[in-house]
């Protein structure tokens, strides 16, 4: 690993090469905080995919694409006379310290979940409206369900049981399903949305991140069905022309292979 002193060379050499870039490479030199901003989107999907991958090499990477987008926009505010990335850096700290009583104060906490609490409470105190405030109106639906849900729960918003919160998904599962026999396509949206949001809520309490749960089972599902189109083109089958039963051989036949 490196040493500090080797740590603070190569953040500055970064800095040095956005300089660069910006005032020399014609590509660079027409990015805005506008043209980033879909790339850094993406930059952190593709993050989260090496993280779920568990690798390395490739999540350095990926860290290492992010930290070009934060220099980047540093840059920018820069130029514009707004911000730099010390300021960017130095509002971080100071955001930190505050927030972490426990740690730079006197404030005694005994568990995750009074940090948790205390940093609500702080957040109120520096003139956020809503304990909801900090979530991102952009965020997927699934990730801001979660959010909103541990954001409640932080001022006891929530279920004291898990069983409370799994006979609330039983319940939507009722209400969904008596939607459908009525036939009312906007109540049916509705009450399907109830029920992701319940199960969601329930994932919570199971310890279980939804986001990451669905995406593996996403993975899991185009591993296999990979292995069906790879196995009908050897049968030399078009897919479309196998039957379901068939079809459904070779998913097994994949689920024994591991994949």
């Amino acid at each position: 690993m490196n040493s500090r002193d080797e740590k603070l060379k190569a953040f500055e050499r970064i800095l040095t090469i956005m300089n660069e870039l910006r005032e020399q490479c014609p590509w660079d030199k027409k990015q805005t905080n506008e043209t980033l901003r879909p790339l850094t989107i993406e930059e952190t999907f593709e993050l989260s995919d090496a993280i779920l991958q568990r690798d390395a090499k490739s999540i350095k990477e990926e860290l290492g694409d992010l930290l070009l987008h934060i220099v980047f926009y540093a840059r920018i505010g820069e130029e514009q006379k707004e911000f730099d990335i010390a300021d960017v850096i130095n509002t971080l700290s100071e955001k930190l310290i505050h927030r972490h009583p426990h740690i730079y104060g006197d404030v005694k906490v005994k568990d995750e979940e009074e940090v948790k609490l205390n940093w609500e409470k702080l957040k109120l105190k520096e003139g956020k409206r809503s304990v909801l405030a900090g979530v991102p109106n952009g965020l997927p639906a699934l990730i801001k369900a979660l959010r909103v849900q541990d954001k409640a729960a932080q001022v006891k918003f929530e279920w004291d049981k898990v069983e409370d919160v799994w006979a609330k998904v039983q319940e939507e599962t009722t209400e969904l399903q008596e939607a459908i026999a009525v036939g009312e396509v906007q109540k049916v949206e509705e009450e399907f949305g109830d029920l992701l949001f319940a199960l969601v809520n329930y994932a919570r309490y199971l310890k279980v991140d939804p986001e990451t749960a669905l995406e593996k089972t996403n993975m899991k599902f185009i591993r296999r069905f990979k292995f069906i189109e790879e196995q009908a083109q050897l049968q030399n089958k078009k897919l479309d022309a196998m039957s379901l039963p068939e079809m459904d051989a070779l998913w097994n036949q994949a689920k024994q292979n591991g994949l």
